[in-house]
């Protein structure tokens, strides 16, 4: 049986139950102690060196922590590093470990397990697509860019001069970077960065993250993972801060936002977001006591395939970006998102709205005509490839009636669900594809390196030695002003001249939450982090 079969199957038999219960009576309204939540989708992965989506991120960060954590207001504070030194101007970190962190397994966590986590994240082999997060480290850089067969992992977990980072001792990690870098700090408390266990790694290959494997060091250990139904997640005891408030986390997968809202209604989950919030909905929803609603630090884009016909003409992506009126997103959506035209966002410094493609259906045609595609005529067939989801359809479809109406420039619509998505922009993107980014940390760099020629995550296959110049001299500049000033030129280069993406509209998260939960944390990146929530603690309602 295919996996969307088994899927529907479980779908069904969920809502059988519950129609059943619902008829019956009697049924718990919760269940004291766990969180019931909903992925949406099957999470592609759980290695947090090839991961590379919030899915697979929101486990991870329930089941991992770093040298670092994330407050809710977005600062590092101390996790597995109880503190940290900064020395010699910028240029080196000391991280002291705590001496009391266990894995999941009782072995002591040393500074070891991060040595080697980093060196892992940057062979060549491993294939991460976040190895550029280390690329401020002395030697990080070529390190990744060596060949497979120069680099293999058995040499790379070997002790090398050619690396600024090592375990000077067990309690003990040091970090040479080649400048200094402000926003350095904050890529120790994101999931790339986390420890990792060479001996489960190298015993169980390809099968260390399953559950009967997997090791790992934070609040909650996963216990349970059926496939494309639910993951099951339990406080781990020997966590360094004590176990969590919960007991357990059951981490359900329902796609049909529809489908996931009557669960939420019927109370068979306790927390969902907008992976579970149908668009007609949200109206009826704002006024309800359970239902909030606040701005993300993501951003959602149209990214075009440079190396494809005819997108490989910055005419045709520049006629593109014009031709969409991005006014549309927050009108079909209704959930307060701002149109989006500059890739760095409003609340972040390098902004400007200079960098914002205007709305003109007429020059978008002109320029059309002059890229050889006169009234659309000769235009090849445009595909554009997204995930399966309501939102994002809804989204796609105003892009489809945009670009018929004022550039007759026919397009057509496929969708796919989210792992076959994210392999498909990985080997082989289509002409054009919606895409979203939401930031890994509070700096414009996290959203502007992104578009580099070496960012495993650019799926534009566009290059342009003058941006990576842009982007490694504003990486390097520590006046504040000068370095803002250097990031709105790239964005300008990025949105205005070369146009590889069409920024779309920022977005909004939406949830709603059981009044019996309490502790729902809410973040502009979006980081989902359950360790300090309680279910049924203090609720006098009824069960």
């Amino acid at each position: 049986m295919s996996s969307r079969k088994h899927l529907l199957t479980y779908i069904t038999v969920f809502i059988s139950s519950l129609l059943v219960t619902a008829c019956a009576g009697g049924k718990p309204r919760y269940e004291p102690g766990v969180l019931r939540v909903n992925l949406g989708t099957e999470p592609p992965g759980l290695d947090w060196h090839t991961s590379t989506d919030f899915t697979s991120f929101d486990v991870v960060s329930n089941i991992m922590i770093g040298l670092t954590a994330y407050t809710n207001d977005l600062k590092c504070a101390p996790s597995c590093a109880e503190s940290w030194e900064v020395l010699d101007g910028g240029k080196r970190y000391l991280f002291h470990i705590r001496k009391n962190i266990l894995w999941s397994d009782g072995k002591p966590l040393t500074a070891h397990d991060f040595e080697y986590a980093w060196k892992r994240l940057l062979t060549a082999a491993t294939a991460g697509q976040y190895a550029f997060f280390l690329y401020d480290i002395v030697g990080a850089r070529e390190f990744n860019t060596q060949s497979v067969k120069d680099r293999d992992l058995g040499k790379a977990t070997q002790a090398s001069p050619e690396l600024g980072f090592k375990a000077l001792d067990d309690y003990t990690f040091e970090v040479k970077l080649r400048k200094p870098a402000a926003y350095f700090i904050y890529l120790t408390a994101f999931c790339p960065t986390f420890p990792m266990r060479r001996d489960v790694v190298e015993k169980w290959g390809d099968r260390w993250t399953e559950p009967e494997h997997l090791i790992t060091n934070g609040p909650f250990r996963l216990t349970h993972w059926q496939h494309e139904y639910k993951m099951e997640l339990v406080a781990n005891d020997k966590f360094w801060a004590g176990p969590p408030k919960v007991k357990s986390i059951k981490m359900f997968m329902v796609p049909e936002q529809s489908t996931a809202y009557a669960l939420y209604e019927n109370n068979e989950l306790d927390y969902i977001d907008n992976r579970s919030l149908a668009t007609p909905d949200i109206e009826r929803l704002k006024h309800s006591p359970e239902y909030k609603n606040f701005p993300l630090l993501r951003s959602n884009y149209l990214g075009f395939n440079c190396q494809k016909a005819p997108f490989n003409d910055a005419r045709v992506r520049r006629a593109v970006a014009m031709a969409i009126d991005k006014r549309i997103f927050p009108k079909i959506l209704g959930r307060n998102e701002r149109p989006a035209g500059s890739w760095i966002p409003v609340q972040l410094p390098g902004y400007s709205p200079a960098n914002t493609m205007p709305f003109d259906p007429e020059g978008a045609r002109k320029l059309l005509a002059e890229a050889g595609y006169p009234g659309g005529k000769g235009l090849p067939p445009i595909e554009v490839l997204y995930p399966n989801r309501d939102d994002v359809t809804l989204t796609v479809e105003a892009v489809q009636d945009e670009l018929k109406r004022n550039l007759s420039m026919p397009i057509h619509l496929e969708n796919t669900e989210w792992k076959v998505y994210l392999a498909r922009v990985k080997k082989d993107p289509p002409t054009l594809f919606r895409s979203n980014w939401g930031a890994d940390y509070p700096d414009p760099e996290t959203f502007m390196n992104l578009f580099t020629s070496y960012n495993g995550n650019n799926n534009t296959r566009w290059s342009d030695p003058k941006y990576d110049a842009l982007i490694a001299a504003a990486e390097a500049e520590q006046d504040p002003t000068k370095r803002a000033a250097l990031y709105s030129q790239a964005d300008h280069l990025l949105c205005i001249e070369q146009a590889p993406i069409v920024p779309s509209f920022m977005a909004t998260q939406n949830i709603m939450v059981k009044p019996w939960v309490k502790g729902i944390a809410m973040n502009p990146l979006d980081m989902q982090f359950f360790r300090d929530v309680t279910v049924g603690e203090n609720y006098e309602g009824p069960r």
